[in-house]
């Protein structure tokens, strides 16, 4: 095998390595990618069961119940538009209640239930996660001035600028 042909081998050898290892990366990031969605583009898209997504709207005014088991809880995401049935076998987060913004990440169910595995509860009365506020915008649900995606960012004192 002359020189010129070692190489070329060389060089295909690196490059399949190269390929292998890039796509071995690419399937794990697929693998931890978490989609947000709001319900109305839930229903729209119909993502398929068992794949794990974010949900986010507001809790259904009268639509939380405690489980027969005990831990499990029950309640409705909605954007005006849609509603999602939410189930969920844990602790709740203390701010968490009917009328305020949720973001849960789990799976859908078959039967069109989604399992979520966290939720998570707006932390005051200002802030509102930006997906949430985005799907209720697109609802046409969002009230402005009821709450904010983010403070503005205040300028800079003159004698920082400089």
């Amino acid at each position: 095998m002359t020189r010129k042909r070692r190489r070329l081998l060389a060089l295909v050898i690196g490059l399949g390595l190269l390929g292998g290892a890039t796509a071995m990366v690419l399937a794990a990031f697929n693998d931890n990618l978490v989609f947000f969605y709001g319900p109305s583009e839930l229903a729209a898209k119909g993502v398929p069961a068992g794949r794990r997504i974010r949900i986010g709207g507001l809790v259904e005014d009268h639509s939380l119940e405690r489980q027969a088991s005990g831990h499990a809880i029950a309640f409705r995401v909605t954007d005006g538009q849609h509603e999602i049935p939410v189930v969920y076998d844990g602790v709740l987060p203390d701010l968490f209640r009917e009328g305020q913004g949720v973001v849960a990440e789990g799976h859908m169910q078959a039967d069109g239930v989604f399992a979520a595995s966290s939720v998570l509860a707006k932390h005051d009365e200002k802030y509102m996660p930006p997906e949430v506020a985005d799907a209720l915008k697109k609802a046409g649900r969002w009230q402005e001035g009821s709450a904010t995606a983010a403070a503005p960012a205040k300028p800079l004192p003159a004698a920082v600028r400089q």
